[in-house]
């Protein structure tokens, strides 16, 4: 457990709107700030920020909590991983722990970064020895100085090359199993090298430090990359190649590519700021990585069928994330690495100023999917499913301004009357927003009945009971000096819900000197959700004193199945004067 008054500080330093707005675009709204969720997909705002009481929360979705929680959510880490990163930020120093994350293997992070460095010195030594493999890249144009810059390597074609070198200097078979730099044989159980004849392509992160590897066949071999899977180092969804380099000259831009050679080859012409995934598809949480260092995202991926819809996908989850995602078309070349290879550096810095836009690049696809155009063969009942199609994504557009040009411009292509288009774009804007409003209703609706709860199941069985526990505990998370008369009210075991009897009893623990962080060390980032809308749905009611929590306590009790008793034991129910007594007291009176 990290000390609370660490806790405290990291906060107070790490201001939550400063921190948020990192990540999402804040809007001023009455005391606190507005945003569209970055946690699921949504048109109107609903991700609500309130500084004065250090907490968000989205009513679209639930999710909750304070700055310690947002990172751990939109970073996709434990709490104590959060906290590390925010301490960080804060420029505090947090005592030495021990690494909880490590693979059920029990080998350190710390000791498979140390492999895979060793690793990487073997495969460039190799390298630098194989006439083969030197040729080989030098055949896609590759230079000595870019390969020494991104460190690449060659495995040998041996089944035990690293593994011999890398147990002769101390290191043992487990750990090099849990760093997938060996395999064992299902056969035998013996350890063979994971990477054999390939070219090898450092994965290095932002720190500096070699955290796993991807591997390219020189001749047949399938699959033509192989590449590091999760280890306690490296989680392959939350990666990208080359960002150590990128980070430095993407403030405005950012290039993502689809393969290791098309960024080595943009870094070799200039185009440093060029990322790639590792060998699958755009995540959510790479995209909101690059929302850190930048604004934009051109997406370079290959120009051949698959290659655009990963492109669709890729722009979704780039916008999710906050980012403006274009997307470049090579003409006349298969990528990016040929397209310099046949035209240059110069050309190619032509072709990425005419990016597209998402709206001109989906524009595009609809009228080749309908044949419209000077060559086209579309007949009327084609063209009325394009102008479907179109009037869709113009309903998509953020504002009326954007809204009307691209209706200008789809309009002059597909033959229609651009207010027609604008009109009807409108009709269905309105009635998606609609649409969203009543569904928004519909999951608040069920979540106050507790169907589907699978956050806090008890709350089906218990519905009265629930909301007058949750009652309570948005007044104390409000309030929390109110806890320890609160205690004289009511006790945890009488809650009838496990989950809001767990918070309250970590509140109980604390006292007044309770903080909302005190929960995150406790519970999940769904479960704190949920306490904070708790709070969320309190702060807009004018009353939350004691007398609350007083008349929610008497509602649990008289709801006992046996009458007198609480669910934990037989205590007396506290004397209703003693009630008055403590109300009075918080009043001022006598």
């Amino acid at each position: 457990m990290i000390p609370s008054e660490i806790i405290e500080e990291i906060k107070f330093r790490c201001d939550i709107v400063d921190v948020i707005s990192g990540y999402v675009s804040l809007k001023r709204s009455g005391s606190g700030y507005v945003a569209l969720c970055p946690f699921h997909s949504e048109r109107t705002p609903s991700f609500h920020v309130v500084p004065e009481r250090g907490f968000f929360y989205c009513f679209g979705c639930g999710a909750g909590g304070d700055v310690i929680t947002f990172i751990r959510k939109i970073e996709n880490l434990d709490y104590v991983g959060a906290v590390e990163l925010l301490a960080k930020r804060a420029g505090i120093t947090l005592p030495e722990r021990a690494e909880p994350e490590y693979a059920k293997s029990g080998v350190k992070k710390t000791r498979i970064i140390e492999l895979n460095r060793e690793a990487a010195r073997f495969f460039h030594a190799r390298l630098l020895e194989s006439q083969k493999a030197l040729e080989y890249l030098k055949s896609r144009g590759l230079s000595m100085p870019t390969i020494k810059h991104f460190g690449l390597g060659y495995a040998p074609d041996s089944f035990d090359a690293l593994q011999k070198h890398l147990l002769g200097l101390g290191y043992k078979v487990e750990e090099l199993t849990a760093a997938f730099l060996c395999g064992l044989s299902e056969r035998t159980g013996r350890p063979f090298d994971y990477f054999r004849d390939r070219i090898m392509f450092p994965i290095i992160d932002v720190s500096g430090d070699v955290v796993a590897f991807g591997g390219r066949s020189i001749g047949d071999a399938q699959p033509k990359y192989l590449n590091s899977s999760d280890t306690p180092a490296f989680k392959k969804s939350r990666s990208l190649f080359a960002l150590n380099f990128a980070r430095h000259s993407c403030s405005e831009r950012l290039l993502l590519c689809e393969g290791y050679m098309d960024v080595i080859a943009l870094h070799a012409a200039g185009f440093t700021n060029a990322v790639a995934t590792l060998g699958t598809a755009l995540t959510d949480e790479q995209a909101r990585i690059m929302k850190r260092y930048t604004k934009e995202v051109v997406i370079t991926y290959d120009n051949d069928e698959a290659g655009q819809r990963a492109a669709d996908r890729a722009i979704r989850l780039l916008e999710a994330a906050g980012l403006q995602a274009k997307v470049l078309t090579v003409t006349g070349a298969k990528d990016p690495d040929e397209y310099i290879k046949k035209y240059g550096a110069a050309a190619f810095r032509r072709l990425l100023e005419g990016s597209r836009s998402k709206f001109e690049f989906k524009l595009d696809a609809i009228l080749e999917k309908y044949k419209i155009g000077p060559d086209g063969t579309s007949d009327d009942e084609s063209r009325i499913k394009a102008v479907s199609e179109v009037v869709a994504l113009l309903a998509e557009l953020p504002s009326k301004t954007e809204c009307e040009i691209c209706a200008r411009r789809a309009a002059e292509r597909l033959g229609v009357s651009a207010e027609n288009l604008e009109r009807d774009a409108e009709k269905k804007r309105k009635k998606a927003y609609a649409a969203e409003r009543r569904e928004q209703r519909r999951q608040s609706l069920r979540l106050a009945e507790g169907l589907g709860d699978r956050i806090n199941p008890d709350k089906l069985k218990f519905r009265q009971q629930a909301a007058a526990e949750e009652a309570i505990l948005g007044v104390l998370l409000l309030y929390p000096e109110l806890i320890p008369d609160a205690q004289k009210l009511i006790k945890p075991d009488e809650f009838y819900t496990s989950l809001n009897r767990k918070i309250y009893a970590a509140m109980a623990e604390a006292g007044a000197s309770f903080t909302l962080s005190a929960l995150g060390q406790i519970l999940s980032d769904e479960e704190m959700g949920r306490a904070v809308s708790y709070m969320a749905a309190r702060e807009r009611l004018t009353k939350n004193d004691l007398e609350v929590i007083a008349s929610c306590a008497k509602t649990l009790r008289e709801s006992r199945i046996i009458p007198g008793t609480l669910a934990g034991g037989d205590e007396t129910p506290p004397d209703p004067g003693e009630i008055a007594k403590l109300i009075l007291k918080r009043r001022g009176g006598k």
